[in-house]
């Protein structure tokens, strides 16, 4: 069509204006839908010229009947993985270039076409639906993104939605799946400072309205804590002050003196995090085969350590702070099951539908097991001789538990073996942990309790919790700042010839020794605002940083050598806080 006369094209989009403007009487017939179907991958509409027409195709589609919708979406679902981005492509860019017109005289003014933009995310919706009932997804669920939306006023957005919820007013909140993971982390952070404002701002005026006078310190949430007892202090401490939760975290270790602009809270999360998974501890199973920690399923009278764990994680991503936790996607699923703690404290909370594939991303020994199981051709019955009863082992002693009443007597068989696996697997990761994980879940929600939290699909809060795993120190590089250096001077450059050459865990100390985390945030290397700074002091000096600020101090090392020799001890010896 493209490579067609002018003239072919123009009589083609006057039969498609013309069609779309006649009056329909009566319910559209399939063959309508065909037509809707084959329109909306007219290449045509590419161009800004036609998105007149376009519009109108748009607003149509989204007038269809919720059945004539489902007919779209499954035939979306039939589409080349090519075919189907390219449709996607060609909505968001209308979409931008509605909300930005580089030529705005083009288009009909916005106060005549408000309907525009809605039929488009609309028509989008359609597409979501139908990529998220394959599996895997025709596309990834980032192609959906549309950064352009990073740049309009999203808090605006938000309030409209949190307003208004899903009625008469439009809002891009109402379709999160547009939103990208940065426009998502910057509703988050926003609606987390209001938050804190808003309860510290309650702390000083109930202080005032009892006659007492006022101090810094009530305006935020302070953790003080031994090194040695840091665990059980952490607990003492967040129990305590419950009702701090949201204000702006401050830590500081008992007997150093560091001062908390940032870098010692960075130092609790690292060092508590890393006592709370070790295996010894007992809380998390990690699972060599699959590199996640699981929920120990041991029972035990009190649940408050995991509920320190959720508070952690809470704080963390309240605070804008990555973790190094190793987690299982379903651990996400879970803890958005559902996204906001229900009024009823009688309704289970993170309990998710699971799958085998779930149990593959965590014990994929296991779960290779119970698939042989599913696809065994011989007598299930006589082979397997298994029952609707799981063992497992507590503190040396192995357990029964039944998958349904009378389990022990219910013979596993070909007909209902299906059954089997899916209540195995919902015990393993719903069921048996069940306790654990609601601990879990409170303490997560005690901190992020907000309705943000529903725009968020599992691995978008994965991301927020954990940051990016990967490095990218040719990025680090370009964004880096300096102070003191310039970037050509022979220091800076032996500096990265040095650490682009490191092994990848020295680099990751060398992350943590500046930034108090190995992880990269949200926007990766350009958000961290690295600065190398000039070290006035000795040579003979190691490189110092100031984690709270993403800054280290270089002193002008003569040699590469010598420079990687003091920088490799520096940050392979990086614990604590000291002030000479």
């Amino acid at each position: 069509l493209l490579n067609t006369a002018q003239d072919i094209q123009k009589t083609v989009l006057k039969g498609i204006i013309n069609s779309l403007l006649r009056e329909w009487k009566g319910p559209r017939t399939k063959d309508d839908l065909r037509a809707y179907f084959i329109l909306t991958q007219n290449p045509q509409f590419s161009s800004t010229s036609t998105y007149v027409i376009y519009a109108h195709l748009l607003r149509q589609i989204t007038t269809l009947s919720d059945a004539d919708h489902n007919l779209l979406i499954h035939w979306f679902k039939k589409m080349s993985p090519k075919r189907f981005k390219q449709l996607v492509d060609r909505l968001l860019q209308f979409i931008s270039l509605r909300l930005f017109p580089a030529k705005p005289e083009e288009f009909p003014p916005v106060a005549k076409c408000t309907w525009w933009i809605p039929s488009a995310i609309k028509v989008l919706a359609l597409l979501n639906a139908a990529n998220s009932l394959c599996n895997p997804p025709i596309i990834p669920y980032t192609d959906f993104y549309n950064s352009t939306l990073d740049h309009i006023d999203l808090m605006e957005d938000y309030q409209t939605w949190q307003f208004y919820g899903s009625t008469h007013r439009f809002s891009f909140c109402q379709f999160p799946f547009v939103l990208s993971i940065a426009a998502k982390k910057v509703i988050i952070q926003k609606d987390s400072e209001q938050q804190m404002i808003s309860i510290a701002r309650q702390s000083l005026v109930d202080k005032v309205a009892r006659r007492q006078k006022p101090d810094m310190n009530m305006l935020f949430l302070n953790i003080k804590v031994r090194r040695l007892q840091l665990v059980s202090d952490s607990l003492d401490e967040l129990t305590r002050k419950r009702a701090d939760l949201k204000k702006k975290l401050k830590v500081t270790f008992v007997g150093e003196a560091g001062l908390d602009m940032g870098g010692l809270t960075k130092e609790w999360f690292l060092l508590l995090i890393r006592q709370i998974f070790h295996p010894d501890y007992g809380m998390f199973t990690f699972h060599k085969d699959s590199n996640f920690h699981w929920f120990s399923s041991f029972k035990c009278d009190n649940y408050s350590e995991f509920r320190l764990v959720g508070t952690l994680m809470g704080l963390a991503v309240y605070n804008s702070i990555t973790l190094d936790i190793r987690f299982p996607p379903c651990c996400y699923k879970k803890l958005l099951s559902p996204p906001v703690v229900p009024c009823d404290q009688n309704i289970p909370v993170g309990i998710a539908t699971v799958t085998l594939e779930d149990l593959y991303q965590i014990m994929p020994e296991l779960a290779h097991g119970l698939n042989e199981l599913l696809t065994y051709e011989g007598n299930v019955e006589e082979d397997f001789y298994s029952t609707f009863q799981v063992f497992q082992e507590e503190f040396g002693v192995i357990k029964s538990y039944s998958l349904k009443p009378g389990g022990d007597k219910i013979p596993v068989t070909n007909q209902n073996r299906k059954e089997y696996v899916q209540l195995y697997v919902d015990f393993l990761l719903n069921k048996s942990i069940y306790k654990q994980f609601s601990a879990f879940y409170y303490g997560f929600h005690s901190v992020c309790s907000s309705n943000a939290l529903m725009l968020l699909r599992p691995e978008e809060v994965e991301i927020l919790v954990c940051g990016s795993p990967e490095l990218d120190l040719h990025a680090l590089q370009k964004n880096t700042q300096y102070d003191g250096y310039q970037k050509t001077d022979l220091t800076i450059r032996h500096f990265w010839d040095v650490v682009l050459g490191f092994p990848l865990d020295l680099q990751k100390k060398l992350l943590h020794f500046t930034t108090g985390s190995d992880r990269v945030p949200v926007g990766g290397m350009a958000d961290l605002n690295f600065k190398i700074s000039k070290s006035e002091t000795s040579t003979n000096w190691l490189p110092v940083s100031h984690t709270c600020f993403n800054q280290l101090c270089l002193p002008p090392y003569k040699t590469k050598k010598e420079l990687k020799q003091k920088l490799t001890i520096a940050i392979s010896n990086a614990e604590g806080f000291g002030l000479q």
